[in-house]
């Protein structure tokens, strides 16, 4: 394994640091991971993307309805991409999902099968235990 361990509490972001949230694709950022996000960058009405030291990956609609998967998973893709664009800056993914949009552990963890391998992000234990019992 070569990613990193998301810390379960952020409560402050280094320099090179990105807070990877869960939000909605109208970037209402009222409530959980998104509303921490504010004080790092987050901007209101932006609701996938990098912006600041925050990165919205939508897991609800413009209704704020929770997404399908495959249409999360596109968005995991987005962010894949924009780790590697982005070698410089270590991207913390939080439980994207399993909060506020009500997804399981066992949902999510799996869209981010892949990240396993990448140097410069960091996935919660809970996604990690649950890629390497697969």
């Amino acid at each position: 394994m070569e990613c990193g361990i998301t810390p379960e509490n952020i409560t402050h972001l280094y320099d090179n640091e990105v807070f990877v949230f869960g939000s909605n694709l109208a970037g209402h950022h009222g409530a959980g991971a998104a509303k921490t996000a504010l004080q790092w960058g987050a901007i209101p009405g932006k609701g996938e993307g990098l912006f600041g030291q925050t990165y919205a990956l939508p897991t609800k609609d413009f209704n704020i309805i929770t997404r399908d998967i495959p249409d999360i998973y596109s968005s995991v893709v987005s962010l894949r991409q924009c780790i590697q664009d982005n070698p410089d800056h270590h991207f913390l993914i939080t439980k994207v999902g399993c909060g506020l949009a009500g997804l399981s552990i066992d949902e999510v963890a799996l869209m981010f099968r892949g990240f396993l391998d990448i140097m410069n992000c960091s996935l919660p234990q809970e996604f990690i235990d649950k890629l390497e019992s697969k």
